[in-house]
């Protein structure tokens, strides 16, 4: 009869319970009807004890109410039950609450002391601390936990406290202590700590992230702390002390040379073209690979081009027959292949010899990728010749080859730009219609860009007038003719000056203008575009290379800032609304991280 009873009672239980809806609960409370969710989650609470949840939201509706004596004897009930040492937190807290702080920091210290007895539970405690933002206390539970059961995650959670807390000399210390123990999260950290770092070298957090490596250096040396220390160098475009830094790395790990590789093109990039030669060089003596060293001489020949006057052409002319006679055609120099058919068409200003070399290294056994990599720098040359029809072959040729890869995408966007040089509007437009849903985002802003400019323009005059000559002096300017360009483009302008393109024309013209220095016809372009398109999608662009004009060029500051200005406060949806902003900030003397 008492089994009966007892299962009658326990199924009665049951049914009580299952009538409490939990989510009924989490509305009352959100909605501030505490007396109502204290109500449904104490019989929630009741009915399952050991659910954390419920019992954090009684306590907390206790609180909200006021009610601290009925939350303690919650809580101490809980710890009679359970001896968590985070419940612990929460009993302080209610006398926190209470503005009893001596109480409080005796119960907080008792959770952070048992960590040292249960470290199993360094975690709930920190993030019961957390919860509260006691943050003091989170990262005293974290490192005494470090002390008994060392884990790595915690390195990270104590971070992110010392960043909240300011502390960046300890916030840095523990980032690098994660990435020491976890490699793979290295591009991370870098991410979160650039947010602190700047170009300027004399700048607080450059000099402090700096001492904190020579210290990791000095105490426990790894060529991790090499590696950084690179990264914190190439921050402030100090490549010289970055290289000396990847040199430190490849002597103790000499089976790689990527830190170098990857310093050499950041210095490229920056434009540090004597460093970038400089590690290339290093490269080229130390490689074990022919493949990298063939790499790095191409690598370093085209930054020496970038440098050269044309008097020194015929040595570097040299250099690239020497290393393509040690090395022979083939696979392998491919990349030696394009640059060398590159410097002949652009810069030894002989196509034909470009063309007819291509055309012989195709002849080598390739594989289908080096192939069509030979074929696009051979149509690439092709069309700036205006041999169209032999270009749209290969580039046809290419998209059967590799179907379906990123060439193949950038061999049809090409074949619709030969398309549009050669005045077939609707056929180019027909292929970019294609691209514009490209896997290769770049291809596909590209060919959107590209086909809107032809479908804007395109209707305004049915024999396409100015939209050939538009195209033909951009064909110019890829043949690096600029002067016959800027008169194809002053003929639009003279000729066509109802045509919606000349606003287009006019920015062209000016890019074309800066680029041999005729700085004021450049501005008069931007201020032209400024007063009579103001409303036109093109204004914020004008606005910006104005800017930038004033900046680095006619050095007009206070006119800089006001173009800039205007971009923050008219443009916000510009794609150069960040850059401006940024540059605004520096010309205002704001300290910029």
């Amino acid at each position: 009869m008492k089994s009966i009873v007892t299962l009658f009672f326990s199924i009665f239980c049951f049914l009580a319970s299952a009538q409490v809806s939990p989510s009924s609960a989490k509305d009352y409370f959100e909605q501030g009807a505490f007396e109502k969710a204290l109500t449904l989650y104490q019989k929630l609470l009741n009915n399952q004890r050991s659910n954390s949840y419920y019992f954090l939201r009684v306590i907390e509706c206790h609180q909200q109410l006021g009610q601290y004596k009925a939350a303690q004897k919650e809580i101490e009930t809980q710890i009679k039950r359970s001896n968590y040492p985070q419940n612990l937190v929460e009993l302080g807290y209610n006398y926190q609450l209470q503005n009893q702080q001596i109480e409080a920091n005796s119960y907080y210290e008792k959770a952070v002391q048992s960590i040292e007895i249960q470290p199993n539970y360094i975690y709930a405690v920190a993030q019961r601390f957390e919860d509260h933002s006691l943050i003091d206390y989170a990262i005293q539970a974290y490192e005494t936990g470090l002390q008994k059961a060392p884990n790595d995650a915690f390195y990270y959670q104590l971070a992110g406290l010392y960043a909240t807390q300011q502390n960046i000399e300890k916030m840095m210390e523990r980032y690098l202590d994660y990435v020491e123990t976890n490699p793979p999260y290295i591009s991370q950290v870098m991410r979160l700590l650039t947010e602190y770092i700047s170009d300027d070298a004399s700048q607080s957090y450059n000099q402090l992230f700096k001492k904190v490596l020579l210290k990791k250096l000095q105490t426990q040396p790894n060529p991790l702390w090499n590696q950084w220390l690179s990264w914190l160098y190439v921050q402030q475009n100090d490549f010289k002390k970055a290289f000396i830094q990847e040199k430190a790395v490849y002597r103790r790990t000499p089976e790689s040379l990527q830190g170098l590789i990857n310093l050499a093109l950041l210095a490229q990039e920056a434009q540090s073209y004597e460093m970038a030669i400089s590690v290339f060089e290093f490269i080229i003596q130390n490689a074990k690979e022919p493949r990298l060293r063939i790499q790095a001489n191409s690598r370093r020949l085209e930054l020496q081009l970038e440098q050269s006057e044309p008097g020194n052409y015929k040595e570097i002319k040299a250099q690239y027959e020497a290393l393509l006679e040690m090395y022979k055609l083939g696979v392998e120099t491919v990349v030696l292949q394009l640059s060398y058919a590159q410097f002949l068409a652009f810069y030894d200003q002989n196509p034909e010899a470009a063309i007819t070399f291509l055309k012989t290294a195709l002849k080598a056994n390739l594989t289908d990728l080096a192939s069509s990599e030979l074929k696009m720098k051979l149509a690439d040359i092709l069309v700036t010749q205006n041999k169209f029809n032999q270009a749209l072959i290969y580039y046809t040729q290419i998209q059967m080859r590799v179907k379906n890869s990123t060439l193949s995408q950038e061999a049809r966007f090409k074949a619709a730009k030969t398309s549009y040089y050669k005045g077939d509007f609707d056929w180019a437009e027909t292929q970019l219609k294609v691209l514009k849903s490209s896997t290769s985002q770049l291809t596909a802003n590209d060919a959107l860009e590209l086909q809107l400019l032809i479908s804007d323009h395109k209707g305004s005059d049915s024999l396409h007038t100015a939209l050939k000559l538009y195209a033909k002096a951009e064909l110019l300017s890829i043949q690096k003719k600029s002067t016959e360009a800027l008169t194809v483009l002053d003929s639009i302008l003279e000729n066509h000056k109802t045509d919606p393109i000349i606003d287009q024309t006019l920015l062209v013209q000016a890019h074309l203008y800066e680029s041999q220095n005729q700085f004021t016809k450049a501005e008069t372009n931007y201020l032209q575009i400024i007063a009579d398109y103001k409303d036109d999608i093109l204004v914020d662009d004008a606005y910006f290379y104005l800017a930038e004009l004033y900046r680095t060029k006619l050095l007009q500051i206070e006119k800089a800032k006001l173009n800039y200005e205007t971009i923050i406060f008219n443009h916000e949806d510009s794609i150069h609304f960040v850059e401006a902003r940024k540059q605004y900030r520096i010309l205002r003397g704001d300290t910029i991280n």
